[in-house]
């Protein structure tokens, strides 16, 4: 095997990279670029490409974990830190980019905006969105990980980090690794218990989305959240 110091220059992918452009590049040679070095046997390319066919291709490779991604030969804990890190930046761009727009007015602007981290994540993390008056996007954060239930939800973190973040509104948004967006009754009760809270606290929960493999179920758009609104307002005037 040839080590890639051995290739001709004009085909290395980090001297291709910077004079050619990414998009001359595969995604293996791009990742071998992050990986530096390979592994016994292989080239950087080399185990790039292996990494790729073990967990599937660039898209589930992000929803691996380090305990997994250790499994595959030639994985270091340096060469996993590297390629969670460079995922990590990824999704950041994609979220700044998305905060750039400044505003969320609707559930598929939610799905949109949180579907690159949460799509193939094979646990359910649950985040919130903050929003001003004009809805904006002031902060995202992830508050709870494991399989959502109502006394896994910190009701309480929710709505200090919206005080603190000085957000008017809040947008809850949780993945179901299994595909399938539609609610359990876990995910109403926790959508009920968020509406009561922000109703006391005058920051009201706008929509609460669930992340699917290809598409998103939202309690605002099937009616559910001002269902639930009108309830609770029932309730609280007759035990007025």
């Amino acid at each position: 095997m040839r080590s890639i110091s051995d290739w001709p220059e004009e085909d290395r992918p980090r001297e291709k990279l910077l004079k050619r452009g990414a998009e001359y590049l595969s995604t293996a040679e791009l990742l071998a670029i992050l990986l530096r070095v390979g592994a016994p046997g292989m080239s950087a390319v080399d185990l790039a490409r292996h990494i790729l066919q073990e967990t599937g291709g660039l898209r589930a490779l992000a929803g691996w974990s380090p305990e997994e991604l250790y499994r595959i030969h030639g994985l270091s804990v340096a060469k996993v830190a590297q390629l969670k890190a460079a995922i990590a930046l990824g999704e950041r761009v994609l979220s700044e980019k998305k905060r750039d727009l400044g505003e969320i007015y609707s559930p598929a602007q939610v799905y949109a905006f949180v579907r690159p981290r949460l799509r193939d994540l094979k646990k359910e993390v649950f985040k919130v969105i903050f929003l001003n008056a004009r809805n904006q996007i002031l902060e995202e954060h992830t508050v709870s990980q494991g399989t959502l239930t109502e006394s896994l939800v910190p009701f309480r973190e929710v709505f200090a980090l919206a005080n603190r973040y000085g957000a008017t509104n809040v947008v809850c948004v949780h993945n179901h690794p299994s595909g399938n967006p539609e609610p359990s009754e876990d995910d109403r009760k926790t959508t009920r218990s968020l509406i009561i809270a922000g109703e006391a606290l005058q920051i009201p929960l706008l929509d609460h989305v669930i992340v699917g493999e290809n598409g998103y179920y939202s309690f605002s758009e099937a009616g559910e959240i001002d269902k639930f609104r009108r309830q609770i307002r029932g309730l609280i005037r007759e035990s007025g």
